[in-house]
């Protein structure tokens, strides 16, 4: 019944622009081809984050990478907010709030706890462990943020209700809901409360402790409680309105899907940005045509796609690209992304993995670094589309520290280095054997294992770097196996159950710099449940007081700047992992396709759809 009073509305409201349309001279339509390789299988943004969907809802909900905007150049950018709070402007505060036993705060490791004797707390004002105190009874004073979100006035749904901030409060709700399979509610279990003041003001409050280094984007993202709030969190999970035809408030509204074929958008006649002469065409059509990128490629070049997104995976089509950019056919867009390929030292592995000590002595694992050609790697990889990284963020990053430690490809160096260790090729045979070295017996050889996924890409860079390693003594066996199988949670898994040599893979680097990903608190063991990502086992007390100084710091103090940057420099110097290169992201348009425009902390190239344009070819 819901759905049939929407689309009489809908219907409605296109019949009156065609008659509108139909008082001045008729204008051909502008329908645009975007060719994606997957299909969906949710479009309700709390029911899954594939980036296939997120293609779709940039279409449908304006600023869809966080509830309130877009995320660019490492950075937020409002959209459908008036401005980003700030503690500067006063929209974002920090107030003194008294905590007692039984009370939810969080404790100096940054955990959720109800707060009982014993448990370690910062009193207000205290930023870090030095001042923190144990509990033990009564009353104690603690920090809470309390932000403040003004959203634009004038912003619609397709059937022309206003947006106001009660649908983005409804939306917090179902994304706390148990029924609902958000990826993650870390924020939300750190919210006390988060509130409508009235139609265009909400305020979020944390529990006392957060100190929230993104605040300023706890804007939940709008969900039509007008449409949706007859039905439960599990219902509309399962909905048609929710997941196959959502309402939005963004340039175009949903009008078909045919699974299997394509998805058809057309122009939302309530769009807020209307009068700006946005979207830029009437009709978008996704088509689903699958992972092959020749057959993706032969699509474009037949008419039949406007736009192939980089779920079509054309990587391994590069030079074929390059060629048909020359010829004017087709106009492929390069860039460096957030996801970062690394290799990591199993510096401490499990103690039922019986192997040398190979990785405990920092100098061998600095050898390994130079010994590697990282740049003829990312010429064979990538074309020469991407850059060696030196550390776990890209030099394009205000966070990023110029000072970090390089290793340049150097195996004169790199030799002389694991000599100094103890590494000696006594024998001549071309590998080399453990003479004095700490934790190794004599004879031992300087020989493992590197494991990863069989992506075509990884195979190819393995036995790039098992080449440079021989020119270094060391005998590399290299092990690529199915991504589930390597991937796996902890104790099976090589990587995840530090059973492992070397691996590789890729992190993905956003806003936030991911030192925490190497603290000494993230081991994945059986104590954790297997959590964790610091899969090398690397323990350093400089790093984790650095890092959690860092992530303990808000943006746009000093202090956040100056430990983000130490904690590069102790990485970068300690090498639980040799940074690789920065993966490209690929996309390609026809060359007369306008206004698209791929970044680097976009999750989706089609970010600023309703810019999208089309010139006569």
């Amino acid at each position: 019944m819901l759905k049939n009073k929407r689309w009489m509305l809908v219907i409605g409201l296109l019949a009156i622009a065609g008659l509108l349309a139909s008082c001045a001279p008729p204008e051909e339509e502008k329908v645009m081809v975007i060719c994606q390789g997957q299909e969906p299988d949710t479009l309700y943004v709390w029911g899954g984050a594939m980036l296939a969907a997120s293609h779709i809802r940039e279409a449908v909900f304006d600023g869809e990478s966080w509830g309130g905007g877009d995320t660019n150049s490492f950075g937020y950018q409002p959209v459908i907010l008036e401005k980003l709070p700030t503690l500067a402007d006063g929209d974002a505060i920090i107030q003194t709030v008294t905590a007692k036993e039984g009370d939810q705060v969080i404790d100096t490791v940054g955990d959720l706890i109800t707060l009982e004797a014993g448990a370690m707390v910062r009193p207000a004002g205290c930023r870090t462990d030095e001042c923190a105190i144990e509990y033990e009874s009564g009353a104690v004073e603690m920090d809470q943020m309390v932000v403040t979100y003004k959203m634009l006035a004038g912003v619609t749904w397709e059937d022309g209700t206003p947006v106001t901030v009660a649908d983005s409060v409804y939306s917090f709700k179902l994304y706390m809901d148990p029924d609902t399979p958000s990826p993650s509610r870390f924020t939300g279990e750190r919210t006390e409360s988060y509130v409508a003041i009235d139609d265009l003001t909400s305020v979020w409050t944390g529990v006392p402790g957060f100190m929230d280094a993104t605040y300023f984007i706890n804007f939940w993202m709008p969900l039509p409680e007008h449409e949706l709030g007859s039905m439960t969190a599990a219902e509309i999970v399962e909905s048609e309105e929710a997941s196959r035809t959502p309402m939005g408030y963004g340039a175009f509204m949903i009008t078909e899907w045919v699974s299997g074929s394509h998805i058809t958008t057309v122009k939302n006649p309530n769009y807020f940005r209307a009068d700006e002469g946005l979207p830029k065409v009437d009709k978008l059509i996704y088509r689903f045509v699958g992972e092959d990128p020749n057959a993706a490629i032969a699509a474009a070049l037949a008419g039949e796609c406007d736009i192939l997104t980089q779920d079509t995976h054309m990587e391994d089509q590069i030079p074929l690209l390059i060629e048909l950019e020359k010829e004017g056919q087709l106009v492929p867009t390069f860039i460096t992304g957030t996801v970062w390929e690394h290799v990591d030292f199993g510096i401490n592995p499990v103690e039922t993995y019986d192997r040398p000590d190979f990785f405990e002595d920092v100098r061998t694992r600095q050898a390994i670094a130079m010994c590697l050609d990282r740049q003829a790697i990312v010429d064979a990889v990538t074309f020469g589309k991407s850059l060696v990284i030196h550390s776990y963020i890209p030099e394009a990053h205000p966070q990023y520290n110029p000072d970090v430690k390089q290793w340049p490809y150097d195996v004169a160096a790199a030799n002389a280095l694991l000599e100094e260790v103890g590494w000696t090729d006594t024998d001549g045979d071309g590998v080399r054997e453990a003479v004095g070295v700490e934790g190794v017996d004599d004879g031992t050889l300087l020989a493992f294992k590197w494991q990863s996924t069989t992506a075509t890409m990884r195979i190819t860079y393995m036995q790039i770097a098992k080449e440079n390693l021989a020119d270094c003594g060391i005998d590399i066996t290299l092990d690529n196996m199915a991504a589930g199988q390597y991937f796996a949670d902890g104790p099976e898994g090589p990587l995840f159950g530090r059973h492992f040599d070397l691996g590789s893979f890729a992190w993905l680097t956003g806003v936030e710099p991911p030192c925490g990903l190497y603290l000494g608190s993230e081991w994945p063991s059986e104590e954790s449940g297997w959590a964790g990502q610091n899969d090398p086992g690397f323990i350093d007390a400089e790093f984790d007081e650095a890092c959690n100084k860092a992530v303990q710091s808000l943006p746009g103090t000093p202090e956040y700047d100056q430990y983000h940057k130490e904690a590069q420099a102790i990485f970068a110097e300690k090498l639980p992992v040799v940074p690789l290169f920065l993966r490209i992201k690929l996309a390609a348009t026809l060359p007369y396709v306008t206004g698209f425009i791929m970044d680097p902390t976009a999750n989706s190239e089609i970010w600023n759809v309703e810019n999208f344009g089309l010139i006569e070819p």
